[in-house]
């Protein structure tokens, strides 16, 4: 036994490996595997009779033997050169190969292209003397990839032959698991595109590479034109459909050095390295807009679809501040511009739409301020009946009283707050407010009248919109009969939800108006379903009246048509007596506009109350 090592000296290399790789499942499959190499090399050198000491090592080592090749692990012993000299069955099965395929076949076979250099690396490490836990993936013998993880042990097989042991756990699965979170952090889990934040990684590498050349690129946000309507329309299983065909549509417009991902909803981002200028953006623009000229078959519909493009340039300047974050934020700005231009356009930022973007931010903060602190007010604008001068209503009409700024008209703030949502509860506050105003009008003893409020579109659509004008009349005290609720024409676009609300809110023994009447699409089938009470023809009609016919005969044309409903008609934007007397020709008889009173306070509304208006007309 001169040749051989101790087992005590195994025992040592054991636990001082152990102690250098603390994985504690590899702890066993070492001490298997020395003690095999022990077992191998005492059997080709003893040549001495078994005594009771040799017989209990022997025992032993039949023992480390069977945990060798039973052992979960794959396990090979590989001689100076890399090739295997024995293995286990976990490593048999892990490869696909018998023992007998493996034999003196080297290891580095294996393994694949991407992680050839690595375990050559390893391997010669090991081969110097050292311990190494390394990371690799082999080819099974059906062709598909095992990724390993591997920790190598040096070994001395004779007193002058010296190999190595790998003990190799299977972490495909765990490999796999990595790369399904990897995927699901970086790419659009449906249309299979990169996410924003991969958008966002690349953005931030191409410009870093761009400046050092003097390069520009840009950065295009794109965005469907009313893809709501086809969800509310068809479901979103066909808007799913429809940003599947986008996806692959839009990357025919990219090549290899450009990028494309979807960031949200129905919004793509894309960013070019070949654009410098507006007209490079416009023969991009020009390419995306033609593969959306072709209509997107839905099953058995048909659709076409436009979209709305914001495109932010970066700079050439080494130097420049920007980074992916900042141009992906100019390019929203820039798609925000082209979405209020009207949509299926373009916008290329500029600092001027930083500064409108700027000051609408402020404004929204301003808003939030106003309504949490009540900043509005409201005045009030007489509806007057032409022969008596007597007023017969009033509509209630907001201001923001600032505490800057003073008194900010409704044109100014109105617009906005329909499009962030803030709207709602503005339109909330004004309802209660009008309604109490009006009852403490009646609690004063002046006469009962209507009071108007105009309902916005979001309101319009809440879900139990009449609940909640019930509450206010409940908490108010006014009686319904006393409040008229304005809508637009657009409002009754959507026929069936039109009827349903307007049967609820009539139940409610409110009166219901349409406002701005002929600026809309309203068709006059469905108009005479409607529940409402009165039609107010808008200022525009009114205003040129006296001097284009056609505009005369569209409002001559309303009233009559009126009358044949059984509806009332109000004609608002009245400013000369010349209007004034053209409407009562034409059996229009109440009016609301300046020729009589502009919105005023309340105070100055209950004077009016008090001394009464004008007759305009003579009752002839």
């Amino acid at each position: 036994m001169k040749n051989r090592l101790s087992i005590g000296g195994y025992l040592l290399i054991v636990i001082f490996g152990s102690l250098y790789f603390q994985p504690y499942a590899v702890w066993l499959c070492i001490l298997a595997s020395l003690m095999l190499l022990f077992f191998l090399s005492w059997k080709g050198e003893h040549k001495e009779p078994l005594t009771v000491e040799t017989a209990q090592d022997q025992a032993h080592l039949s023992v480390l033997d069977s945990l060798f090749e039973h052992n979960p692990n794959a396990i090979g012993i590989f001689d100076q050169e890399g090739t295997f000299i024995r293995i286990n069955l976990a490593a048999e099965t892990i490869l696909g190969y018998t023992a007998s395929e493996l034999m003196h076949q080297p290891f580095i076979s294996f393994v694949t292209p991407e992680y050839v250099k690595t375990t050559l690396g390893g391997m010669e490490q090991v081969r110097g003397g050292t311990p190494i836990t390394f990371e690799t993936a082999i080819l099974h013998k059906t062709g598909y990839r095992v990724d390993l993880n591997i920790t190598a042990v040096p070994v001395d097989l004779q007193p002058t032959s010296k190999g190595s042991i790998l003990i190799c756990q299977d972490i495909t699965e765990r490999k796999r698991g990595d790369e399904q979170v990897r995927y699901m952090a970086y790419y659009d889990d449906m249309t299979g595109l990169p996410n924003r934040r991969m958008f966002k990684d690349h953005l931030n590498e191409t410009l870093t590479a761009s400046k050092a050349i003097g390069q520009k690129l840009a950065v295009f946000y794109l965005d469907i034109d009313r893809f709501k309507l086809v969800n509310d329309s068809f479901g979103h299983d066909y808007g799913n459909m429809l940003l599947l065909q986008l996806a692959e549509r839009f990357t025919r417009c990219i090549t290899e050095n450009d990028f494309l991902a979807r960031t949200e909803g129905d919004e793509f981002a894309f960013f070019y390295t070949n654009a410098a200028d507006s007209n490079d953006v416009i023969t991009i623009i020009a390419s995306i807009n033609r593969v959306l000229e072709k209509p997107f078959i839905l099953e058995q519909y048909e659709l076409h679809v436009t979209a709305s493009i914001g495109v932010a340039i970066s700079s050439d300047d080494e130097e420049g501040i920007e980074d992916a974050e900042m141009l992906m934020k100019y390019a929203d700005i820039a798609l925000a511009r082209a979405k209020e231009k009207g949509r299926n356009d373009f916008q290329i930022f500029n600092t001027d739409m930083k500064l409108v973007s700027i000051n609408r931010l402020k404004l929204e903060n301003e808003l939030r301020r106003a309504i949490a602190s009540e900043e509005f007010t409201l005045y009030y604008q007489p509806q007057v009946e032409i022969e008596t001068g007597q007023i017969v209503g009033v509509e209630a009409l907001i201001r923001w009283n600032h505490p800057e700024k003073g008194l900010i008209s409704p044109n100014h703030f109105i617009p906005f707050a329909e499009e962030t949502g803030l709207i709602v509860p503005i339109g909330e506050w004004v309802l209660r407010a009008a309604c109490k105003q009006n009852k403490a009008w009646q609690n004063s003893g002046f006469p009962k009248m209507p009071i108007s409020v105009n309902l916005s579109m979001r309101q319009f659509f809440q879900y139990n919109l009449k609940g909640k004008i019930s509450r206010v009349l409940e908490q108010t005290g006014l009686e319904p009969q006393y409040l008229e609720l304005e809508i637009t024409e657009s409002m009754t676009m959507d026929v069936d939800h039109a009827i349903q609300s307007l049967l609820e809110l009539k139940k409610l023994g409110v009166h219901v108006s349409i406002d701005d009447f002929g600026t809309g699409y309203s068709s006059l089938y469905y108009l005479k379903k409607f529940p409402i009470d009165k039609l107010k023809i808008d200022r525009s009609f009114v205003r040129d009246i006296m001097v284009d016919p056609n505009d005369a005969a569209i409002v001559a044309t309303i009233i009559a048509m009126t009358h044949h409903l059984n509806l009332k008609v109000i004609a608002e934007g009245v400013e000369t007596e010349d209007q004034l007397h053209f409407l009562h020709e034409n059996r229009c008889y109440e009016v609301q506009g300046f020729w009589f009173s502009p919105p005023v306070d309340a105070v100055q509304l209950e004077s009016m109350l008090l001394t009464g208006i004008r007759t305009a007309v003579s009752k002839e």
